[in-house]
């Protein structure tokens, strides 16, 4: 079982100089994509019980699309096993002249990668 969706940074995911979003926003988006599988596959939003892998690649910045990904891999008794991506589509790309362009990229940017556990409690 599989999910996407698409979001757009904006100037107040900014945490750091230059525009910089910190990578926990894009976690954020991995704990919405595993809430969301969970809820399709058992009907309980469950929790997140840990990461076993994760690996930020690429800088995101406000102004940035990013596509999320995330896939159920492994269903155990009570625990969901979950693969995420979040890949760069468009990218801001502001500058003196024009301060509000964006590039639209012929190759995604696979920016974050993570592999974690959800668990679902079951009454």
């Amino acid at each position: 079982m599989k999910t996407t969706f698409k979001v757009r940074l904006s100037e107040a995911d900014a945490h750091y100089a230059d525009h910089l979003v910190s990578g926990a926003k894009v976690l954020e988006f991995f704990g919405d994509a595993a809430t969301e599988l969970l809820i399709r596959h058992d009907g309980d939003e469950g929790y997140f019980r840990a990461y076993e892998d994760v690996e930020f690649l690429a800088p995101v910045r406000s102004g940035d699309f990013l596509e999320i990904e995330a896939e159920i891999i492994k269903v155990g008794n009570s625990s969901r096993q979950m693969q995420f991506s979040a890949k760069k589509i468009i990218e801001a790309t502001p500058s003196a002249q024009n301060p509000h362009a964006a590039t639209l990229l012929k190759d995604p940017v696979l920016c974050v990668k993570a592999t974690g556990t959800c668990v679902v409690v079951k009454n």
